[in-house]
């Protein structure tokens, strides 16, 4: 017999080999029907997966998945994304299959077909998975071992998937498949128990992709879909994606002239045209002078350093995927690099190989003796390495903290002089791929409002409570009040983490104590920490209901000990202090474009880039607007004067079109009572005014920062969905 219990405590005896949905069914009927698939402790499993399987704990803790739970909704997606491709099997011949993960709100499929597919093959494609959800066939799940999985993907014809069990998954050596009828793929699961409880889908979009994400490798269509489990759902996240088409920042930053990316000077990198430039600006100048009243010192640090400080800081090798290649003073210092990478992949070197690059690098000045062809890979490495280190290597700056290390170890310290505050709006370099660059919202050149926060340890849990304090500050400030924060924790189980367990556990007991006694609302996320240390990110919701990571504070005891930094402590003895990295907007690129499209492009008063235009009624008030405009203008307003000869009613649809907050209607009558007729871009014509009080008016709402302009959400909120990358094979 096999003891389950339930998330209430009672424990429950079934036959040997029960499944989830077995316990449901002794429940009940309706729960047995409503139940989607399960968890056993941390894992989800399908419903009808024997949980002796799963585990040999006694007794079995077991949650059952009904539509309401967000893992549910996961495993629906999942189920979908094999419906999908179960469809473009048969329709299309010579069908590849890849991977099929789920994402937030969606899932993908990547095939390798010779048929190029499009929008118009929705339609078909469509039809054809509401046939097989209407069948309502069960997903049954069966396990082989490595030399039968290999010649049933042979058998059918899947070359993809033989090349992932020979290489991704070597070491497995019972591999998970999934049926649904004629369809059979390679899968970890899990899935819901039939196809009939898909109740809503759609295709959204194709692109290009590459085999396990390598730009060298088999480029492959994607698919991208969404899945509910009720019409009303889905409607409600298409209105979102129909609300996020009006409000695509690279839309408007165009139409607007608010950024431009330039293929000329390269993907990723953005070009701050005026407007856009104005609205940063705004920005850096209301950050800059909270944290020069907050006891912040600004500093500068240069865009490159060389390759050894990001070796000790960890970022090189670690980031290397995602970095700039290293910048050589030799001319060999490319070729070296390089010749290192070979040696370190799967393939090696070849003898010839080799003899080519030493060869090749004679050529280029390199003389390289401690190098022996015939010695091991280590020996062969470590002479490269040497070599390496004796030429100067640079890096375009991936990470500012290094440098603020370096700045705080450039004299001695003592405690009376801690919390040392260092801030930069320092711009760093990742070299994200093509495919994932995405306007201002992933850039290779991004400006980060950083600051590092040097402390003592009995100082770490305030510095962390004013960070947490000035972040929340920032956020509201520009109308971003709908957050939730993300305890960013290091999973136990993976060595990508430097550091000592005591350190860790003290940085994630101080986050959490602080968290907690903050009030906030927040969720703990195991394995999203940074690789030095844990962190508190700020998981903002725009006005249509979507969620951005945006600002971040991160506890550190870990580059302090690799970069060997002291102060003197009151007992005259060295210590260690503790570093805190934090940055509210987190870039300055994506924070624009975030706000641009939470706004559709119609900035706050306060960040406008143009705040007020004068409106003169004909060419007999255009003195009397110029005067306006100085008067306005020395009382720090952004004015500009429409002198052109068009009617009125033109200059101020003009206006509308280009989202300006204020128009000032001028004619005679205003002109003799030193007034103005003004008009709001939201509520419309206000009235005529006396210029002061108008003025008043206008300083108030910029001195405040007001919020007016937000669209309130109206479609049904969505349900939370898991962001997972799971199920890729």
């Amino acid at each position: 017999m096999l003891q389950v219990q339930l998330p209430d405590g009672t424990i429950v005896e079934h036959a040997a080999h029960a499944t989830a949905l077995d316990v449901a069914e002794g429940i009940g009927a309706r729960l047995a029907k409503a139940v989607v698939a399960a968890k056993v402790g941390d894992l989800t499993v399908d419903a009808m997966r024997p949980l002796d399987d799963v585990t040999s704990q006694s007794p079995i803790p077991l949650r059952l998945l009904t539509e309401r739970d967000t893992e549910a909704l996961d495993v629906l997606r999942h189920s979908c994304a094999h419906v999908m491709a179960r469809a473009v099997m048969r329709l299309f011949e010579g069908v590849s299959l890849a991977f099929g993960p789920t994402i937030n709100n969606g899932f993908y499929y990547d095939f390798d077909l010779k048929q190029k597919l499009s929008v118009d093959d929705f339609e078909a494609i469509e039809a054809e998975m509401a046939k097989i959800i209407q069948e309502g066939e069960s997903f049954d799940r069966f396990s082989l071992g490595r030399d039968e999985a290999l010649q049933l993907c042979t058998d059918l014809k899947q070359s993809l998937k033989v090349e992932h069990i020979q290489t991704g998954l070597a070491e497995h050596e019972q591999l998970g498949f999934y049926r649904q009828g004629e369809f059979v793929d390679l899968c970890r699961g899990p899935h819901i128990p039939d196809a009939s409880k898909i109740k809503a889908f759609k295709l959204l979009s194709v692109a290009g992709a590459y085999w396990k994400g390598d730009a060298k490798g088999k480029q492959l269509q994607r698919v991208y879909g969404t899945a509910w489990f009720s019409p009303k759902d889905q409607n409600a996240y298409l209105e979102q994606l129909e609300q996020a088409r009006l409000r695509d920042h690279r839309v408007l930053g165009k139409k607007h002239g608010l950024y431009q990316i330039s293929q000329e000077v390269g993907g990723g990198l953005c070009l701050w045209l005026p407007k856009g430039a104005r609205v940063r600006v705004l920005l850096e100048d209301f950050l800059r002078q909270e944290l020069l009243r907050r006891g912040y010192e600004p500093v500068y640090s240069p865009h490159i350093g060389r390759v050894e400080l990001y070796e000790t800081s960890g970022h090189f090798p670690y980031y290397r995927d995602s970095q700039f290649p290293p910048l050589f003073v030799e001319q060999a210092g490319g070729l070296v690099d390089g010749w290192i990478d070979r040696l370190q992949s799967a393939d090696g070197l070849t003898s010839e190989q080799e003899r080519q690059l030493s060869e090749a690098a004679k050529v280029l000045g390199a003389e390289i003796p401690d190098y022996q062809p015939e010695s091991d890979v280590e020996s062969r490495l470590a002479a490269l390495q040497a070599w390496q280190r004796a030429h100067e290597r640079y890096l375009v700056k991936p990470m500012n903290c290094p440098h603020h290390a370096q700045i705080f170890k450039a004299q001695p310290r003592s405690y009376k002089q801690l919390p040392l505050r260092l801030m930069e709006f320092g711009t760093v370099y990742r070299y994200e791929q093509t495919g994932e660059l995405n306007g201002m919202l992933r850039v290779r050149g991004l400006t980060q409002d950083d600051a590092h926060i040097f402390c003592t340890q009995d100082q770490v849990e305030e510095e962390f409570r004013n960070t947490i304090e000035l972040t929340r500050f920032v956020l509201e400030s520009v109308g971003l009040s709908d957050y939730q924060v993300q305890l960013s924790l290091r999973d136990p189980n993976s060595d990508k983490y430097v550091g000592s367990e005591e350190n860790w556990a003290k940085a994630e007991s101080a986050l959490r104590k602080v968290l907690e006694e903050s009030g906030l609302s927040f969720h703990a996320a195991e394995g999203e920490a940074a690789f030095y240390g844990p962190k508190a990110d700020f998981m903002v919701r725009d006005c249509i209901g979507r969620q951005w990571q945006l600002g971040t504070v991160q506890l550190d005891y870990n580059l302090p000990e690799r970069f060997q930094l002291e102060y003197v402590g009151s007992d005259n003895a060295m210590h260690r202090p503790v570093m805190i990295h934090r940055a509210p907007f987190g870039s300055m690129e994506r924070f624009v474009g975030v706000l641009i499209e939470h706004f559709a492009g119609a900035f706050p008063m306060w960040l406008a880039p143009e705040q007020v235009r004068l409106l003169p009624l004909s060419e007999k008030t255009n003195d009397y607007a110029l005067e306006l405009e100085k008067k306005m203008t020395a009382a720090g307003l952004r004015v500009t004067c429409d002198l052109r000869g068009a009617k009125v009613q033109a200059k101020i649809r003009d206006a509308q079109l280009e989202l300006i907050p204020y128009m000032a209607v001028l004619g005679p009558k205003e002109a003799e009572a030193g007034a103005l007729a003004l008009r709001d871009r939201i509520d419309g014509d206000l009235g005529a005014m006396p210029f002061e009080a108008a003025l008043e008016k206008l300083l108030d709402e910029v001195r405040n920062r007001t919020i007016r302009q937000v669209a309130k959400r109206e479609q049904t909120e969505l349900p939370e969905t898991a962001e997972t990358g799971g199920h890729e094979y």
